[in-house]
Order: C-alpha cells, then structure tokens, then sequence
C-alpha cells in the first residue's frame, strides 16, 4: 500500500492519538470484518481528527476494523495510490477521488445509485458539477466527499476595492442575505481590476500551469459560452465565444501583476497574506492563513461571487469524492461507512472543523451556522458556500467528454491559450494551435 510521508506522521499516527487510540483503528476480531481506507490528507490542522473520530464512531457500532490512511496530494501521492491500486487491483476500500478520476476508473468502481439516492433524498439535489463528474451513463460511481471540496471563488480586500474601485463587497454581498450583484458583472470586475492597478494593489489572479488558474480560466469562458470541446467530443475552439473570452483576458492581463503566467496555486494565497492584493480567486485557505499570521489582512477580507458573464454567473466548484473498488473484499461495510460521513450530522462535523473550508455538494447543507459566524470580519464566509445559488458551479472544460476534458485540465490549455494571445500572438494562430493540441487529445 502507497502511503505519503505525512500519513506516518500526521495522517494515522496523529489522528489516532488524537483519539486515545492505536494505529490503525484495531478493535478485535469483529464478526463484520475489515476495511481500509484512504482519504486526503487535510491542510487544516486537526481537520483528519473529526473525520478520524466518525471512523471510529462508526466502527465500534458496526464492529467493523477499520484502518484509515490521510494521503497528501502533494507531489500527487493520491493520484499516485489511486493508479497504483487501479492497476494491482488491491489496496483500500474506499479511496478519495478528485474531480475527474471517478470517470477514469469508471470499470473499477462500485456503482453506488443506491447510496446517491438515499442521499439526495435526505440532503437534497447535488450541483450539476458533481452530477457531470459523478455520474456516467445513469451510474453514479462515488460518492460526493465533503473533504476537500471547494468553491474558488473571490476573496476581496473590503478596505481596497471601497478605495480604489469604488465598490462595497459587504454591500453587495451583505452577511446573511441574498446578493445584491446585479452589476457585478464581467466589465464592472475589469473596470474595477483597472482601478485597484493604478492603486498599486493589483487583482492578483494566475495565468499558470497549476489547478487554481485553470479553474478560473474555466469559470470566466462558461460565463462567455466558450468550450473548446462539445459534448459530443466534437472541436469547437474556433468560436467567437472562446475569441471573446480571450480578449477579455488579454485586456486583464494588463492589470495583473507582471509574473502571472509562472505562478502557482500559493502565488495567490502569498500575494493576499502580503498585502498587495486587492482580490484573489480561492478558497478561504488564504483567509485563513491571514487570520493566524496577518490578522490585519484577514479583517478586511471577503469571500463572495463571481462575476457575471454573458451567459451567465459561473464559479469554479472542484469537488472530491468517495469511491468504493469493486476489487474490495467488503464492499456492504464500504458502502456504510460512506453513508455515515454523509448524514448532516458528520458533514457539519467535517466542514466545522476545517474552519469552513470544505464544502458538502447538498442543496440543503449549504446554510450551515459556521459560515455565517466566520470572523474576522463577522460574516467573511457567508457566500462561501452559494447560499442562495447565486451561480452556476462549474469545472473548466466541461461538457467535453471526461477523457478529453481531464487533459484539457491538466494540461491548463485554457490558460496557455491566454497568454499566448496576451502576449501578442495573433487569436486565430492560438484557435489552430489549441485546435492542434485538442486533437493530439483525441488520439491519446
């Protein structure tokens, strides 16, 4: 079995002490068997013990042995176990999954309609995003995990965009009400990048080759109607919709910092906690940081939504999920475990204790106390999780088929197609140079 450096350390070891317990979970010779699991290895510290402690609640009511491992995804060591299981077909039952892989293992993994249906029942409709990555051909083959799912959203600088563009984050998205952002659309958002430049505290938004950039370059072409692959796999780069989102990146790109196109996922959060930004696109990880080691920064931060497009108000949602191999030896305990993380009892118990950060993928779990009570300032987390589905969670490349949008992802051809153009490169070169790299997709 893969295991991360951190998983000796921190993942089993630590959660279980946290919990009075050896490693791993052992309870004796319990008539319902074994069952091991690997889940992702939490940045937040003591986030794995709430997740550690419903293992063991269930474990000892269904006297079922249970040994859990929290994998890092740094230096992609979850990848890495997911592929390594796949092909030894052996490893653990249960396994986190990122946005696209339940697709690519979609022959390895149990079928779990019967759980999905329960749920929805119980916790209410998922967002199309999930329901797109989730489930194929009428079968939905993991489970949405509420650790470690994310809305990428705009975190403001109150104080700076009050100063610079003239604009009340609060006001717009005032702490427990509905939005009212009928202008905070794609020109007041570029008019307002403009100003907070000229200010000298740039919106600081990457252009890299990292899972950040990507998932924003993704949500700003869904609101222009831009894909570069339909549905039905079919090349659709050369559109006005995909040359209007590119122009209005290359006039953005104007007013970011110079060295955008380099960075990586922690640009964003350093440019934030630093001071300099006036708005980032992230989770409340940077706020949260800001809150231990720049206090003075995380008061005047505000996590809200996105601007709206022509088509509409998109923002990047990048879920996990929780999928059972059909290789397990213990697929009935599998299945109700997974059912157990997913009542609203442990999925609060989960988002609480990563300060708010993860996100269940259930309409009606998306009103939870800590969101509202998030300070400082009070309120910062209200419209974190899309209280009133204010917009359209989304993944970059979607609809394209899964195996061509997974490579649209990794590659970030979104975002090299954006600074080609950005940096002078004729738009009907970048259209045949990305149509060129789509098609090497294909064959793939």
């Amino acid at each position: 079995m893969l295991r991360s450096n951190k998983l000796s350390r921190r993942g089993v070891v630590a959660g279980a002490a946290a919990l009075g317990l050896s490693a791993p979970f052992v309870r004796g010779a319990y008539a319902a068997g074994k069952l091991t699991v690997g889940f992702w290895d939490h940045w937040v510290p003591n986030a794995n013990d709430a997740t550690a402690a419903l293992i063991k609640e269930w474990s000892e009511k269904e006297k079922v042995d249970v040994q859990v491992d929290f994998i890092t995804t740094q230096a992609n060591k979850l990848l890495l176990t997911g592929a390594a299981e796949a092909q030894a077909k052996t490893g653990h039952d249960i396994l986190a999954f990122t946005s696209f892989l339940p697709a690519r293992y979609a022959e390895q993994l149990v079928p779990v309609n019967d759980l999905m249906d329960e749920l929805i029942k119980t916790n209410g409709k998922v967002n199309g995003t999930v329901e797109y990555l989730g489930k194929i051909g009428g079968k939905w083959l993991a489970v949405p995990a509420t650790v470690g799912s994310q809305i990428k959203g705009p975190c403001s600088r109150i104080d700076y965009m009050k100063q610079f563009a003239g604009i009340d984050v609060q006001a717009m998205y005032p702490a427990g009400e509905a939005p009212k952002a009928d202008n905070w659309t794609l020109d007041t958002f570029l008019k307002a990048a403009e100003a907070c430049h000229k200010g000298g505290k740039p919106f600081g938004i990457g252009v890299g080759n990292t899972g950040d950039s990507t998932d924003t370059i993704g949500a700003i072409f869904h609101s222009f109607g831009a894909m570069l692959v339909n549905e039905k796999g079919d090349i659709v780069a050369k559109s006005d919709a995909v040359r209007q989102a590119l122009d209005f990146y290359k006039r953005m790109m104007k007013f970011l910092p110079p060295d955008v196109a380099a960075w990586d996922d922690a640009s964003n959060n350093k440019f934030l906690i630093s001071g300099q930004a006036s708005l980032i696109m992230n989770p409340p990880s940077a706020w949260a940081v800001a809150k231990r080691d720049a206090p003075k920064v995380a008061e005047q931060c505000w996590t809200h939504g996105f601007p709206a497009g022509p088509k509409g108000r998109f923002a990047p949602f990048v879920p996990f999920f929780w999928g059972i191999w059909n290789f397990s030896k213990n697929i009935p305990a599998a299945k109700s475990l997974v059912m157990h993380l997913s009542t609203p009892v442990a999925i609060e118990k989960m988002v609480v204790a990563s300060g708010g950060y993860d996100l269940p993928s259930f309409e009606k779990l998306t009103t939870l106390k800590v969101w509202a009570e998030a300070e400082p300032p009070k309120g910062t987390l209200y419209h974190y999780p899309n209280p009133h589905n204010h917009q359209i969670l989304s993944v970059a490349a979607a609809p394209a088929p899964h195996k061509i949008a997974e490579q649209i992802n990794t590659a970030s051809l979104q975002c090299q197609m954006a600074v080609r153009h950005a940096g002078g490169e004729a738009i009907e070169k970048t259209l045949t140079w990305a149509t060129g790299e789509l098609e090497g997709f294909m064959r793939n």
